[in-house]
């Protein structure tokens, strides 16, 4: 489909999109090793340099649970520090620019975030999670339903204090890997009651790849009929069932313009071994391979989209696709991204890959070198109308 026709088939699909990474994360929660605090600073400064102005530093959570993050306050330290801003400055990159995002999930970690925000060293949003099955939220916070939304209206308003934003998470969308089916209706009703306290954007959530692609775009189809600000509305597609860039673009199709992936396409349920040693986690994990799990990779959604003529605003593709080659020297193993092993579509031809001869072979034949069918041939084929009323297939 011609890039007119595919913006007049699907009127909502926006000509430009904005893209967060969560690598550092949500792509380190799920690794069963400490991965180091300079590391981290690294792919954060490298991911501002190449354009990326939305991005998630850290876990303000309990370090018992996630150690991971056991070193939260120093990474955020660190894209804070005199040389990181410098570094950012002579490239043209202004701070200011870029929105460093923390996890918090509970209140002890949004009172950290902005006691770290006082200290001039804070996040500048956070997010706080609510899923539509009671069960898979008690999993992740260890509160009900009730309990919880009075935290987060008490947390919003301190935020809105500090001068912090707040992203509100609406989880089992599509489906909850421990009660099953759920209904959009419940996450269209949890969006709104984010939104009702004070939210300032939703991440949409497909937490255990359940979401088929018909289905992402029936629920963003209905979130964007009852709010059709795009500016409220993250997508995060996990591609448990490989069904994550598929996804995305259901999403696009709907109207949704800004989305959130992970280099190599890292992440999934936070690893309850970290260096040979079992941590709490949230529990066993919810598949028998826990390295099926994981998010739509940034690199092939930044290709993806800038192959279909939509623009991703501000991102350098190619240095992203270094980044992704670097990723897989840090973590130590091949990653998901197809991008960064096969790059990006030829725009020239490729002198390299042409077999000799053919030049020889068209004029030893007496044909142009621009011919591509025998003489005598029409112009332009003809298909027999008998075959275009063929149901069925040959007989």
């Amino acid at each position: 489909m011609s890039e007119h026709n595919m913006f007049k088939a699907h009127p909502r699909m926006p000509k430009k999109v904005r893209l967060g990474d969560i690598t550092v994360r949500d792509g380190f929660q799920h690794e069963e090793f400490f991965v180091p605090t300079e590391a981290k600073i690294y792919y954060l400064q490298e991911l501002a340099l190449a354009g990326v102005r939305r991005l998630e530093a850290t876990n303000l959570g309990n370090p018992r649970v996630m150690p991971q993050f056991r070193d939260a306050e120093e990474v955020l330290k660190g894209v804070h520090d005199e040389y990181f801003i410098r570094r950012l400055n002579k490239k043209g990159v202004k701070i200011e620019d870029v929105e460093w995002t923390a996890v918090t999930i509970r209140e002890p970690g949004v009172d950290k975030a902005i006691t770290l925000k006082q200290q001039g060293r804070g996040p500048d949003r956070v997010l706080m999670m609510v899923s539509t099955d009671e069960q898979h939220h008690f999993a992740n916070s260890g509160t009900t339903l009730p309990e919880y939304w009075k935290e987060a209206e008490r947390c919003i308003k301190k935020c809105k204090e500090a001068g912090i934003k707040m992203c509100g998470t609406v989880s089992t969308i599509w489906g909850s890997p421990i009660s099953g089916p759920t209904r959009f209706e419940d996450a269209l009703e949890f969006t709104k009651r984010w939104l009702s306290i004070g939210a300032d954007d939703i991440e949409h959530a497909d937490h255990d790849g359940s979401a088929p692609p018909d289905q992402v775009y029936r629920y963003f189809s209905m979130i964007l009929d009852e709010l059709p600000n795009p500016d409220l509305h993250v997508g995060h597609f996990h591609v448990t069932r490989g069904w994550g860039l598929a996804n995305v673009l259901a999403a696009l199709q709907a109207g949704v313009e800004i989305f959130e992936g992970t280099l190599g396409g890292l992440g999934g349920q936070p690893a309850n071994f970290l260096d040979r040693v079992p941590v709490p986690g949230t529990g066993s994990y919810y598949y028998k391979d826990p390295n099926v799990v994981g998010l739509a990779s940034f690199e092939d959604m930044c290709v993806m989209i800038d192959e279909m003529g939509i623009e991703v605003e501000g991102i350098d593709i190619d240095r992203i696709l270094q980044i992704g080659m670097l990723m897989e020297k840090t973590i130590g193993r091949r990653l998901r991204s197809e991008a960064i092993l096969n790059g990006r579509i030829p725009k020239a031809p490729r002198e390299d890959f042409k077999r000799a001869g053919l030049d020889g072979l068209k004029s030893k034949k007496g044909e142009k070198p621009d011919q591509i069918t025998p003489k005598g041939w029409p112009e332009n084929a003809v298909v027999p109308p008998e075959v275009l009323e063929r149901k069925g297939g040959a007989s």
